[in-house]
């Protein structure tokens, strides 16, 4: 009897692009912005990106918009959050019983710690230019830097598994 081998890395395709972003724009601005520049609807997701980073949880915000024409599934997603811990800490002086609150940055891709969202766009192999998309991109003021993402560069791929 044969032994048939299957091999992960053979299902494994990488169909989606990845858009860097650098602003001060609030999420929902930011969407606005980007629908009224390409010409789609992004909305607010239901459902949030949980991460739990060093023992605590944590969601991202996530716009989506779903071209059904071309099947292209488009993702805004923010890249750096704040999680706030807060201990309480019993002591016997003057200050017994005070709560001690850190906060402290996440990221959705630690690797990228400077960039401020991250544009997905998924089964967009041949259809849209990814270059004219970042063009309509930096054509948004508030926008200061706009790059593509090198997906082998990525080491925390699985936090884009959304």
């Amino acid at each position: 009897m044969a032994i048939h081998k299957i091999y992960i890395e053979d299902f494994v395709e990488e169909d989606y692009h990845l858009i860097a972003l650098h602003t001060s724009l609030e999420d929902y601005r930011l969407a606005y912005f980007l629908n009224r520049e390409l010409g789609i609807g992004l909305s607010k997701s239901k459902s949030d990106i949980p991460l739990q980073v060093k023992g605590m949880k944590t969601s991202f915000i996530r716009f989506t918009f779903e071209d059904e024409k071309k099947l292209i599934q488009w993702d805004l997603v923010q890249n750096k959050n704040e999680i706030e811990n807060i201990e309480n800490i019993t002591t016997t002086d003057l200050f017994s019983n005070t709560k001690n609150s850190f906060s402290s940055s996440v990221y959705l891709l630690p690797e990228y710690k400077k960039v401020d969202f991250f544009v997905k766009i998924e089964n967009a192999d041949n259809e849209i230019d990814l270059d004219e998309v970042m063009v309509q991109i930096s054509k948004i003021d508030a926008v200061n830097l706009v790059y593509s993402v090198t997906k082998n560069k990525i080491k925390s791929k699985n936090n884009l598994i959304f």
